[in-house]
């Protein structure tokens, strides 16, 4: 099984043997990757709790769900904003690419000046994040799969089924993990 090298834009798909609570199941969106480390969001992890309760306007220019997503277990009283930046609108003020038209919005922009250069956006509460060599080590262990993304990946309303969609699509072996069982011995 060929992996990618982790990358901003892609995926890391937990491995079923990952026990790690903050990650089981999780499908990760890489946002920054470099010698001191890399960082990113976890997808698939959304709260109970309304984005305009904690951060007021950004609650109408969300995308649906229209709630603060967990985004890891690093600073969860800090937030992240991953949008998709309408066509053009890559230099707009406060946007960060990432890759493409995927980028990281700061949220200290006023959410007026957003409108209209932005598709989509979501917002995390905290990050996952590696120091340096620790992610390379965990994917070279098998914890993790890195997969490429599509953009509905990363902004799916329903979250439920992202795990297994992402490596149900995957070319070979990965396919297969998708209907392993959460306990190989139990099968």
């Amino acid at each position: 099984m060929t992996l990618l090298p982790p990358e901003p834009g892609l995926l890391l798909v937990a491995a079923p043997t990952l026990l790690d609570p903050n990650f089981v199941d999780s499908v990760v969106l890489l946002l920054d990757v470099n010698e001191e480390g890399a960082l990113g969001v976890v997808l698939n992890r959304p709260s109970a709790l309304p984005v305009s309760e904690v951060l007021g306007a950004w609650g109408d220019v969300v995308e649906e769900p229209e709630v603060l997503f967990q985004g890891g277990p690093v600073s969860t009283d800090g937030a992240l904003a991953v949008a998709l930046a309408a066509p053009g609108g890559e230099g707009a003020v406060g946007f960060q690419v990432v890759t493409d038209r995927l980028g990281l919005l700061d949220l200290d922009t006023p959410a007026e000046l957003v409108v209209g250069t932005v598709d989509r956006l979501r917002i995390f509460a905290g990050y996952a994040g590696w120091g340096i060599g620790q992610l390379q080590d965990e994917i070279e262990r098998g914890d993790w799969y890195v997969v490429p993304a599509l953009l509905e990946d990363v902004f799916r309303s329903d979250t439920t089924g992202l795990w297994r969609d992402v490596l149900r699509r995957q070319p070979g072996d990965l396919a297969f993990h998708a209907t392993r069982p959460a306990d190989p011995d139990m099968n």
